[in-house]
């Protein structure tokens, strides 16, 4: 399995924005074949930081997720609610519990 946390830095003035887009992603990610989770936070130390934490099937599913419209339509309108660069970390899982 693959998983991904991305840290996005959201513009102060613009962080109830960036939660909508997020919101709105989330429908469209959860009818993805390959997404297993995919959840959207924001960070209790950096209030105008989101974070999101994805986990995928494989390779292929991540890759899937990256091209779909509704990702690519998502990513456009991303970039006008960024304080900056987002870090984004892809990890091989090797362990998880599911409840």
């Amino acid at each position: 399995m693959v998983a991904i946390i991305a840290k996005l830095p959201i513009q102060e003035d613009k962080i109830d924005q960036a939660k909508e887009l997020f919101k709105d992603m989330l429908k469209n990610v959860s009818t993805e074949e390959g997404t297993l989770a995919y959840t959207i936070n924001v960070s209790k130390k950096e209030p105008n930081t989101i974070v999101v934490m994805e986990r995928y099937k494989d390779e292929a599913a991540l890759g899937a997720h990256s091209s779909t419209p509704h990702f690519k339509e998502f990513s456009g309108k991303l970039g006008g609610v960024l304080a900056g660069k987002p870090e984004i970390s892809i990890l091989d899982e090797i362990g998880t519990i599911d409840r």
